[in-house]
């Protein structure tokens, strides 16, 4: 499995740019499913057919990132973010471009306190304005430059957000055997600027049951922000966050099949951000909905970082799910 989440970690695939992320997942699932196929707004979804509930998974194949917004006469970039960024995370990062073009992003004077996006830079080596017109354009999108690192049972990349609930959906199809139900596994697109993948690939859909696989903070590092969601403590079941209260249906059935399963789990109230299940249980008359959620400290950076037994958790909640009647919702 490590080898999958080094794969797609260090995959390039923003928000508005996830054909190379979803085209490596195309190849990894296809042999699993009844069909594969890419939507307008450029959704991957696999579809495994069945005559039980119509069931979706939603794990998001874009990443936070950079596009560029103005080039200076002496080749430096001015950007701007796609997705939550926070400027003292990426001082001294550096970014990848599509076409292979890597640059560091700089600032201006200044204390770091007033640190804003619109005071820094990126140096893609170049001399002058031609130059860097020569490597990149306005618009070009760019990513966060970063690869990924073993470290035993809890491993380093940038875009675990959210390319390890892609890795759960990938390993939850492998080892499927039979499901009676109707499921479609969604990589979906441009989650990171506002659920919007999600939010027409459900509407299409039309699910009995909606449930995300994401990444949610952890309370468990230094003076943290008190949180009852740690690594190795098993795969998070989502209460809420600022975009979805977990249907109570939903979360007692995903705790109950946690608990006859002896999968290990955690409660996750989330007091901020939210997942694909915000944008799934609003669509049409409505869809219950829940989360299950894979624990990551420094989310939004460079290193994010994910163990691998709570990644195994969430596989183990997800076939139990989806080989489960589900007569009460």
């Amino acid at each position: 499995m490590k080898e999958l989440i080094k794969e797609l970690v260090e995959s390039y695939g923003p928000a508005g740019f996830e054909n190379e992320i979803t085209t490596k997942i195309s190849e990894l699932v296809k042999d699993y499913v009844d069909e594969v196929y890419t939507d307008k707004l450029g959704n991957l979804i696999a579809h495994k057919k069945g005559t039980g509930k119509k069931i979706m998974f939603s794990a998001h194949a874009d990443e936070i990132g950079v596009v560029v917004t103005f080039i200076d006469k002496n080749g430096f970039l001015r950007f701007s973010n796609v997705g939550g960024l926070n400027p003292l995370t990426l001082l001294g990062n550096r970014v990848r471009f599509q076409n292979g073009t890597i640059g560091v992003i700089g600032k201006e004077k200044g204390e770091l306190k007033d640190l804003a996006i619109d005071k820094m830079y990126i140096d893609i080596g170049a001399e002058s304005e031609k130059e860097a017109k020569e490597k990149v354009s306005i618009g070009d999108f760019a990513i966060i430059h970063r690869e990924f690192a073993d470290l035993g049972n809890r491993v380093i990349g940038k875009s675990m957000d959210d390319r390890i609930g892609c890795v759960v959906l990938i390993e939850a199809l492998r080892r499927l055997n039979h499901s009676e139900h109707d499921l479609y596994f969604v990589f979906s697109a441009q989650e990171e600027v506002g659920l919007r993948g999600a939010r027409t690939a459900a509407y299409d859909i039309d699910p009995d049951l909606g449930i995300a696989l994401d990444v949610t903070l952890t309370g468990d590092t230094p003076k943290a922000h008190t949180m009852a969601v740690e690594l190795g403590k098993g795969a998070a079941i989502k209460v809420k966050d600022a975009s979805v209260i977990t249907h109570p249906k939903v979360k007692d059935l995903l705790i109950k099949l946690a608990e006859d399963n002896k999968i290990d789990y955690q409660l996750e109230v989330l007091e901020f951000g939210g997942t694909d299940a915000g944008a799934i249980h609003l669509t049409k008359t409505g869809v219950p909905s829940g989360a299950i959620s894979i624990p990551c400290r420094y989310v939004h950076t460079a290193s994010e970082m994910v163990d691998v037994r709570d990644v195994e958790n969430c596989v183990k909640l997800v076939l139990a799910l989806v080989q489960d009647p589900i007569s009460e919702i």
